[in-house]
């Protein structure tokens, strides 16, 4: 089975986070990693669930003092096991049928486990943790995709003493305490009997190893630097929408893989477009006179102006399809279209010469110029009939 990652590790938090902080981290991280955001992303799928899993475990009190005390195992019957049976008998909970002495953490280790159950090795190589930053970008960086350099701070392996936290030409040595397990075995009288069970070795911390000359540099293994990272955004990506940068996140520990860097990527308003999908809005403003008679537009896209003719007659609200020149779908072939939407400006403050010849003009034309307009009077007549026949 693959070893699974710490649960507060999961969420960003540390052990002992309040009822709020995991509530907080669960939402943000829940968002990031949400399959709408995130289509045909599997590693974000994957990033999701093992997200809401922690979130079920940490947010459940029962579950996560079970968590607390037994890791992985106090939570999930199936992690560890072997497969093997309680046994037969009470021979099966090994050390109670040896007399008064019940060793309680082998019983744990067949209820939750199966026979074969093993503890986590403390000093196993680790992955690096993630790591998670914004990027703001125009709404035409987001169509046409860049190329952009970002600094980040990020825990990389020391150099000094490559990893180990021990000072150079000296080792770690294995814990006598624990034996190198990170855990020790007590024992405590009950009604049952005299119990035995486990808890993090208090000499070296649960580590299983102790380091008796620390590594000046880092005193840790890892070290706090600055690090600028090139992210390269794809053209058609959308606000809110997130990029992985493979490697570039916190470095493991013991020998472990690099974490991730994750770029949640906020895209500015446009003044002109709109986004909707992969089809790009705009509306254009024309004149009383372009709509009655027709008139060749210039229609700004975002590969640039292009000439566009209206026929006479265009209302206000039509919508014109320009095709293939919306965004680039993400992923795959093809691009969206643009929608370009009319309106029709009113002109004001008209003088008593421009007037008179408006008046003149609408003298001049009749019910078939304004084939709405007669329609709405018809059925304004039709309702007045209907309501005189049916109630008088």
């Amino acid at each position: 089975m693959a070893e699974k990652r710490d649960y507060y590790e999961v969420l960003g938090l540390q052990k002992g986070a309040s009822e709020d902080e995991i509530k907080r981290a669960y939402r943000k991280l829940a968002k990031q990693y949400h399959p709408d955001l995130n289509p045909d992303n599997p590693e974000a799928e994957a990033k999701f669930k093992e997200v809401n899993e922690a979130n079920d475990v940490l947010s459940d009190p029962e579950k996560r003092a079970r968590y607390d005390q037994f890791g992985h195992a106090g939570v999930d019957p199936s992690y560890g096991g072997g497969g093997g049976s309680y046994g037969g008998g009470f021979g099966g909970f090994g050390g109670f049928s040896g007399g008064d002495g019940i060793d309680l953490g082998d019983i744990f280790d067949s209820i939750f486990g199966g026979g074969g159950a093993q503890r986590s090795n403390p000093n196993a190589p680790r992955r690096g943790s993630d790591i998670a930053i914004s990027l703001d970008i125009s709404f035409m960086e987001a169509c046409k995709g860049l190329s952009h350099e970002v600094e980040i701070n990020r825990a990389e392996t020391c150099e000094a003493c490559h990893g180990t936290g021990a000072k150079a030409g000296t080792s770690p040595k294995t814990c006598p305490e624990c034996k190198g397990t990170g855990q020790v075995r007590f024992q405590q009288r009950s009604i049952l009997g005299v119990m035995t069970s486990t808890r993090p070795c208090t000499r070296c911390g649960g580590k299983g190893k102790i380091i008796d000359t620390p590594c000046p540099e880092c005193n840790s293994g890892r070290v706090q630097r600055r690090k600028k990272v090139i992210v390269n955004v794809p053209a058609g990506i959308d606000n809110g929408q997130t990029l992985c940068v493979r490697g570039e996140g916190n470095s493991g520990i013991n020998g472990g893989s690099k974490g991730d860097l994750n770029v949640r990527i906020t895209v500015r308003k446009d003044p002109i477009f709109e986004r909707k999908g992969f089809d790009v809005w705009c509306e254009i403003p024309i004149t009383y006179t372009q709509a009655v008679l027709g008139d060749e537009l210039t229609v700004p896209t975002i590969d640039g102006n292009v000439k566009y003719s209206i026929p006479e007659g265009t209302q206000p609200g039509t919508v014109f399809r320009l095709k293939g020149k919306g965004i680039k779908k993400l992923q795959r072939d093809g691009r969206g279209d643009q929608m370009v939407r009319v309106s029709i400006e009113v002109p004001k403050r008209l003088n008593k010469k421009q007037k008179d010849a408006l008046q003149s003009f609408e003298k001049e034309l009749g019910p078939q110029n304004y084939e709405k307009r007669s329609g709405f009077f018809d059925k304004i007549k039709q309702f007045g009939e209907d309501i005189k026949k049916n109630f008088s």
